[in-house]
């Protein structure tokens, strides 16, 4: 605050020692008693902020209340008004003195004192806004686990979590001051939104899964980091076709492609998606040179967010292979889709059975079913939907739901559709998804893979 700024308030308050708040507090309270003693109506203790605004000139735009002069006026022993002018304006401050314009004011060591102080006390302030660094560590593990662990816990019991990170995030960037906390905890907002926007989309609620893919998108453009961006347009991207709007869904893949320092996983999902989106175009040949392209990510490079914290954010050789399935089923390509479906599947039959994630077995066995139906294989489409039936309904995603919707239509082709195979598979599907949670949250997308 130089001389200027400063109010006579802030000189006296400062000689007096009391500058700081809790030290001018006390004395206006004892002041305040006195009067109270003497019958005089007061006005209590202003507030920090209120106080601060005191000390600088333009602070406050009129003179206090005269129940809040009437105090300062017992503390400082001068008029109310002459308080709040600017000390500048102030040739010397002595008991029995009024304001008065002072020639050109000489710097001299009560000035540099004071305002030594004053940067004392606001170096104090913006130290202690600063977050142990253990409180940010813990916050990234547990983002870490949450992504590492999605595919293996309920979609309601993750979303309990992510919100319950993301809240976190902001209450602790009120915290600190600190530019590098900012960074880091704009980075864990990004992670957090992106994973919640998963949720809502497995959850099949694509209004909340686009708006959290758009925060994550713009946390990460806060901070300028690329690949938390590009995985935000992946999530984008996804809405978009499921939301039958399969072009738009070709931009914003490609749009996330140029952002910077993605390492191969994140342009192998990118590509992956844009791959999908042409088969809903039922453009045969663009989809084909995606699918390559998602191939073709052999470089060797990495970024944090989808190859470090992995989980959620990863897009291995089985979600590839599952992703590039649908892509050929779009395309009518049955043969092809098996063999990307079973791919997928042989890939998680090496992990353990708790460890293999539900989100791709399950749309990775529907599709293989769907695949065998293209030749009226129905006995085949039963063994495949066979782990599908077993997945509980608190674990029936979106993603899932619609595609055994879509095998379910496949039943109702000529030549197979009055079978006894063909109406008992009918019966399981439509018994199986009417305890879907997306079907609980009474969503009536259309159909995101088209028979």
């Amino acid at each position: 605050m130089d001389e200027v700024q400063r109010t006579v308030l802030f000189t006296l308050v400062t000689e007096r020692g009391i500058r700081p708040y809790s030290e001018f507090s006390n004395e206006y309270a004892r002041a305040a008693a006195q009067l109270q003693e003497e019958g005089r109506d007061v006005a209590p203790t202003p507030g920090p902020r209120h106080y601060e605004r005191w000390l600088r000139v333009g602070g406050v735009k009129t003179t206090p209340y005269a129940s809040s002069g009437r105090v300062l006026e017992r503390m400082f022993h001068r008029p109310a008004a002459e308080l709040f002018c600017p000390v500048s304006a102030i040739e010397e401050l002595g008991p029995e003195r009024s304001p008065r314009v002072s020639s050109s004011p000489a710097l001299n060591e009560s000035d540099l004192l004071m305002t030594a102080r004053d940067a004392a006390s606001h170096s104090s302030e913006a130290a202690s806004l600063y977050l142990d660094e253990m409180t940010l560590d813990q916050l990234h593990d547990d983002l870490v686990q949450l992504a590492r662990n999605y595919g293996r816990i309920a979609p309601a019991e993750a979303y309990q979590t992510g919100t319950t990170l993301l809240n976190q995030v902001q209450v602790l960037l009120d915290r600190t001051r600190s530019p590098q906390q900012h960074t880091k905890l704009y980075y864990a907002a990004a992670q957090a939104s992106a994973l919640l926007s998963a949720l809502s989309f497995d959850l099949g609620a694509l209004v909340p899964a686009l708006t959290f893919a758009r925060s994550s998108a713009q946390y990460g453009k806060t901070i300028e980091n690329g690949s938390v961006q590009a995985y935000a347009h992946g999530l984008m991207a996804l809405v978009a076709f499921w939301d039958s709007r399969p072009r738009e869904a070709v931009r914003l893949a490609r749009r996330g492609q140029e952002f910077g320092g993605l390492g191969d996983t994140a342009r192998r999902r990118l590509y992956a998606i844009e791959a999908r989106a042409h088969g809903h175009l039922r453009d045969a040949e663009q989809a084909e040179r995606s699918i390559r392209d998602a191939l073709d990510q052999t470089s060797g490079s990495s970024d944090e967010l989808h190859d470090e914290i992995g989980g959620e954010f990863a897009f291995d050789d089985a979600r590839t292979a599952m992703s590039n399935a649908t892509t050929c089923l779009l395309l009518r390509d049955g043969l092809r889709a098996e063999e990307y479906a079973e791919s997928a599947l042989d890939t998680l039959s090496t992990l353990p059975t708790e460890e293999q994630p539900i989100v791709v077995v399950g749309p990775a066995a529907v599709d293989l079913a769907r695949a065998r139906l293209l030749r009226d294989e129905i006995e085949g489409a039963q063994e495949a939907l066979t782990r599908v039936f077993q997945v509980p309904p608190h674990w029936r995603s979106s993603g899932l739901m619609e595609r055994l919707a879509a095998a379910r239509i496949e039943l109702t082709r000529p030549g197979i559709s009055t079978s006894p195979a063909a109406l008992s598979l009918a019966d399981q599907i439509e018994t199986y998804s009417a305890l879907s949670p997306t079907r609980r949250l009474g969503a009536t997308n259309p159909l995101a893979i088209e028979v």
